[in-house]
Parts: C-alpha cells; structure tokens; sequence
C-alpha cells in the first residue's frame, strides 16, 4: 500500500513501524494545493490538521483509509468519506495524563500568583525587600477550594483526581442552555458562582461557543481564575482580556485561542501578572507523543489486516 503522511512535523516523535508491504512518504507540512497532488495514488492517508475535503476524496477513488494523528477530525470530510467507501480513524485518550497535568500546573500556579513573583524578583522587588521575604500578590491554597469542570471526559475527570488529591471540591458543571440538569451536576450559573476556579474542557460547536462571555465572567468570584485547555472558541477572549485588566477576574490560563497560530494577534497575548499563555503544547508531553505514534501505527496496521479500529 502506498502511504502518504502530509504533515510529518506535527507529530515529531520517532519512525513508524508498519508490519506489511507499503510504500511511505512523508512531508512535513502540506499546503491545500500540495495536499491535492500529494493524496494522488495513496491508499492511505495520514493527517493532523490538513483538511480532507469532499473534492479530494471524490478525486482520489483508490482512497482507502484517511489515518488522523489527532482526535478531532473536523478537518475531514466524514460524510464524503463514508459515501466514497474510505474509512476513517483517530487516536483517542493518548494525552489525557498529558492535558490535564498542565491544566492543573496552570491552576496552581494562578492560585499562588506564580507569575507575578517571576516578574518581582525579575525586576529587583526580592533584592531590595527590607525583610528576609517579598510579599506582593496574594497567594492562595487549593486545599477547600472550588474547582468547577465544563466536561466530564476523560481529561475532565482526571483532572478532577489530581484537585481532589490536593483537597478542592469538584463539581461538574451543566451544559449552558440545558433544560434539565442531569444527576450529578451543577446548573450552569450556579457553578460559575460557586467556582474559585473553572476549567473548560468541552467540544467546540454552535452550543459551547463564547460560553464564557462578559455575562459570564460577572457571575464568577472577582478572585477565580479561568482555564481553557480545551479549544479556543469557547471563550470570548476580549472579555476575558479586560476582566483581568479591570481586576474583575483573579487569573487566566490558556492554552489555545481562537486563531492558531495567532498571527493577526489575540487580546490574550500581553503581559500581565495574572495570565499565563500557552501555545497549545497541553497534549505534547513525551509520553502522550509516544502513545499517539503507537496508536496511529496500531490503526494503520490493524486496518491492513481487515481488523479496522478507532473508526470515526
């Protein structure tokens, strides 16, 4: 079989391992024009972000798998794909430990005003302090805190483990325009009130987007600090932006936003001492890249011996 992979550096971790005769080519990145003339010939395609369009599959009828390196696949055609007969799978779960470890280091380190101090004993507070310590920004434990979780995946619920191993409260909150509230769960407004912190890790659609919003964010505590390790368009930046400037806001951490990479710019990227920016790293720990390169050989290889996997 003839495999292409079409953005190589997406996934920058060690060789594939393929257990049956094939033909690979890798690029490491692939633009929608080189996508169309790189896809010709190839049973199999492996994409992260590369958009799979109806027209490529239409135009490529020897198309028989499209390989994700990723586990969302809105940058496929699905319907198309299924029309046309090519299966399609993902890689699930491999950076569950991965995102929600860094959610958690972003957690901490908002609730103790990490960055604050960085920037003290930056510009000489720690140096010039008359005692023995600095104190500046306020700091705060964890330990009977109120970790509201937008989610219940299984990032969501393990983060959920490490909270509560540090002693915080979880709740789970409900869906924002949910007509009944589901056994176990806090209403929507409710949870944001009772939240010293509220973390997002929801899918994006037409009903999460912008759920946190100027109205939002009034709800919550001055002092709470917002996390999205989920997807960007949950969140209406701007507002986000000045709730932190104007101190309505305890602390922000972030690590996807709206346009990635945000080349036009995002209120979100600027210096202030209670917001922390990432740049969509959450999912990359060694070990999540390792379980995601085993996993998509595992796919690849399982659907050559007429055993498919992990089919969207």
């Amino acid at each position: 079989m003839n495999i292409v992979f079409l953005d190589r550096d997406t996934l920058p971790t060690r060789p594939f391992r393929f257990n049956f005769p094939h033909r690979y080519t890798e690029y490491p990145l692939s633009t929608p024009e080189e996508a169309a003339q790189r896809i010709q010939g190839a049973d199999i395609v492996m994409t992260n972000k590369v958009q799979i369009t109806a027209e490529l599959i239409t135009a490529n009828p020897q198309l028989k798998l499209i390989a994700l390196s990723a586990t969302g696949y809105n940058n496929v055609d699905i319907a198309a794909a299924k029309q046309a007969g090519v299966a399609v799978c993902n890689v699930r779960g491999y950076g569950n430990d991965s995102v929600a470890e860094h959610t958690f280091m972003l957690l901490i380190a908002l609730m103790r005003n990490l960055p604050a101090y960085m920037r003290d004993v930056a510009a000489g507070a720690w140096q010039n302090a008359p005692f023995f310590w600095h104190h500046g920004a306020p700091m705060r434990d964890l330990n009977g805190k109120t970790l509201a979780i937008f989610g219940q995946g299984n990032i969501g619920r393990r983060l959920s483990q490490l909270a509560q191993a540090f002693g915080m409260n979880v709740i789970w909150g409900e869906h924002k325009h949910a007509a009944t509230v589901r056994t176990g769960y806090t209403p929507f407004q409710a949870a944001l009130q009772q939240a010293d912190a509220v973390s997002l890790h929801c899918p994006l659609n037409e009903h999460t987007r912008n759920m946190i919003g100027e109205a939002e964010l009034k709800l919550m505590k001055p002092q709470a600090i917002l996390l999205n390790v989920g997807r960007g368009g949950l969140v209406d930046e701007q507002a986000v932006a000045a709730a932190l400037k104007y101190g309505t806001l305890g602390g922000a951490g972030f690590d996807v936003l709206t346009e990635e990479p945000p080349k036009r710019g995002n209120p979100l990227l600027t210096s202030l001492p209670n917001l922390i920016v990432t740049p969509h790293t959450a999912w990359a720990s060694n070990e999540a890249l390792n379980r995601m390169t085993e996993m998509l050989e595992d796919n690849i290889n399982a659907f050559a011996a007429g055993k498919p996997q992990n089919l969207v």
